[in-house]
């Protein structure tokens, strides 16, 4: 009995921990750092950087968890959702819910007394946005969904260099354009494979409205538009010759996976974009900070 109890225990800790996507998380968190970083022209102290990175951990948790507690009927139809906690049982819609607006309020707290109440703010309002806005109206109603959505995931950017400055720069927001136009090619390039699940679930993804060629296009402008935004941070946030290698180096190996995709047009091709994207994205803030670290020594 005992064993048996410990097991449910687990599992539904384990439930509540998937609830606040924790691979999302973390690539949120891998701008976050840098865009501090290059705020501070160099290392924030580890005080400041914890607190940023658990609040803002804590904001995108609580987000998370709201948006399975909203979407948990569309859930239990696609195949790449049907084992979330709020499908299979493991958190019960209430307490996923409750869960959700506590992540809120215990970040709120965290960033407005550790950080500044711009931080906070901005983040609590980035949580909104993407529940309120994205999950709640456009997620269902527009093919644009992910493109105007991608604010809320472009918006850790912000929190990180208001918690080191409290206030917002051209390149803070030239950071959080990066991340708004990375948004689409990224999460389109997996909506290609499962375009079937979003069109049974009646969620308007553009790869489950738009023909494949319309779909691959839009992935390669918009490509394009995120290697040259990447490629203007450099003189705007005033970041030397490494970052500016990397900027044009991984930009060009994003092109080309999103013209591999417009020639193919098979998922497999598509599933390529979308792994390169996470790539592409990670080693472009890390080798902003490390730019900026290297040249301040």
């Amino acid at each position: 009995m005992l064993v048996e109890d410990s097991r449910s225990w687990v599992r539904t800790a384990r439930g509540y921990i998937m609830l606040t996507k924790p691979r999302i998380i973390e690539l949120l968190l891998i701008t976050t750092v840098p865009s501090m970083v290059v705020a501070k022209r160099g290392l924030p102290s580890l005080g400041l950087i914890v607190v940023t990175v658990v609040g803002g951990a804590l904001a995108a948790g609580g987000a998370n968890a709201a948006n399975m507690w909203y979407d948990r009927d569309i859930d239990a139809i696609m195949r790449r959702t049907k084992k979330r906690p709020l499908v299979t049982g493991e958190v019960s819609p209430r307490g996923a819910l409750i869960f959700a607006v506590v992540l809120e309020l215990a970040a709120f707290a965290i960033l407005s007394f550790g950080a500044n109440l711009l931080a906070a703010f901005l983040a609590l309002a980035a949580a909104l946005f993407y529940v309120g806005v994205y999950t709640m109206w456009l997620k269902r109603s527009t093919s644009q969904n992910i493109v105007i959505g991608g604010a809320a995931g472009a918006a850790p950017v912000l929190v990180g260099w208001a918690a080191v400055r409290d206030e917002l720069s051209l390149a803070a927001w030239l950071m959080f354009a990066i991340i708004f136009v990375w948004t689409p090619p990224h999460f389109w390039g997996l909506a290609f494979r499962y375009a079937d699940d979003y069109h049974d679930a009646g969620v308007p993804m553009l790869p489950s409205v738009a023909s494949r060629r319309s779909s691959a296009r839009q992935i390669l402008v918009y490509t394009v538009v995120l290697v040259l935004l990447a490629l203007l941070l450099g003189p705007v946030a005033r970041l030397g010759m490494l970052y500016d290698a990397a900027a044009a180096g991984l930009g060009a190996g994003f092109v080309w996976y999103a013209v591999r995709l417009l020639r193919s047009l098979a998922p497999k091709a598509a599933m390529r974009v979308f792994s390169y994207s996470i790539t592409y994205l990670s080693l472009l803030f890390v080798g902003m900070a490390v730019d900026v670290i290297v040249r301040s020594r």
